[in-house]
């Protein structure tokens, strides 16, 4: 069984693409628009909560905001917010984490996931 379960998450880890090293920080604004109903780059939380900071941030770990119960238990274990599991969070993001509030349905273009981890990891005010 222990075997079973490495091999599903070698296979897993095959089957989502990395992000290109360098994404286009230009093109991550303009993908940014369709987060932008709901997160904010500023501290303050909107629907979902700031994503300013995002990469290398602890899972689940806005002070101000109230996290669903799917995402709480998500990031249990300390799991961290960095460029591949954001890239694979935001190719589908329910199914990543069932239950979770999130309505969108996630980016299909590796290149716009890309884009967007530059913007977000871009300094603030670009």
């Amino acid at each position: 069984m222990k075997q079973l379960i490495v091999l599903a998450a070698a296979f897993l880890c095959l089957a989502v693409p990395a992000p290109a090293e360098e994404g286009d920080v230009a093109a991550g604004k303009a993908v940014f628009k369709k987060c932008a109903p709901c997160h904010s780059l500023e501290p303050v939380n909107r629907v979902g909560p700031t994503l300013g900071g995002v990469v290398g941030r602890p899972v689940a770990s806005v002070d101000d905001y109230g996290y669903s119960a799917a995402m709480t238990a998500f990031a249990d274990g300390g799991k961290v917010w960095n460029e591949a599991l954001i890239a694979e969070y935001l190719m589908a993001p329910k199914a990543m984490v069932p239950g979770t509030r999130m309505t969108f349905a996630g980016l299909k273009k590796i290149e716009d996931i890309a884009d967007l981890i530059a913007y977000l990891k871009a300094p603030a005010g670009y």
